[in-house]
């Protein structure tokens, strides 16, 4: 996929994530939630029809839904069997957009280095939408390396 075609289907998303937050105006100030910084680990399959990547997305939405993307600090390291995630969205263009949703709401998508390198995957020709600085050295040591920080770990 070309970096223009990843950019329409970017901005085809954000369109999309725009409108909802329209619909939803006034959800975080209600709730009083604070600022918060959460990294969500996804390292399993995604099943049948990907509905386990499909529920993870789902869970980041409705996380951002709830506290506002302005509130919300989020990232998702993906690594082993979770990197297919990113793999299934080459060619599902419904986790394609979700995934580039959540992207225009400020989600960073993180992958490890270490099961690029021992599954022989290229991000550029594999994965949706993954470029260099998204690489992590290690998902598990950056997921260690986010909480000492104050991220909230979830496990979706």
């Amino acid at each position: 996929m070309t970096r223009f075609a990843t950019l329409l289907g970017s901005l085809r998303a954000a369109a999309l994530a725009l409108a909802a937050l329209v619909l939803m105006t006034g959800g975080a100030a209600a709730e009083g939630y604070a600022q918060q910084k959460v990294v969500y680990h996804v390292n399993y399959n995604g099943g049948e029809d990907y509905r386990a990547y499909r529920g993870a997305m789902r869970n980041i939405q409705n996380h951002i839904n709830a506290v506002g993307a302005e509130n919300l600090e989020t990232r998702v390291i993906l690594h082993g069997n979770g990197v297919g995630l990113l793999k299934a969205a080459r060619t599902d263009d419904r986790l394609q957009t979700t995934v580039a949703s959540l992207k225009s709401q400020g989600v960073s998508f993180n992958v490890c280095a270490n099961t690029l390198r021992g599954r022989d995957i290229d991000h550029e020709a594999d994965l949706y939408d993954v470029w260099e600085e998204d690489i992590v050295p290690s998902g598990v040591a950056h997921l260690s390396h986010l909480q000492a920080q104050g991220y909230t770990y979830i496990k979706p």
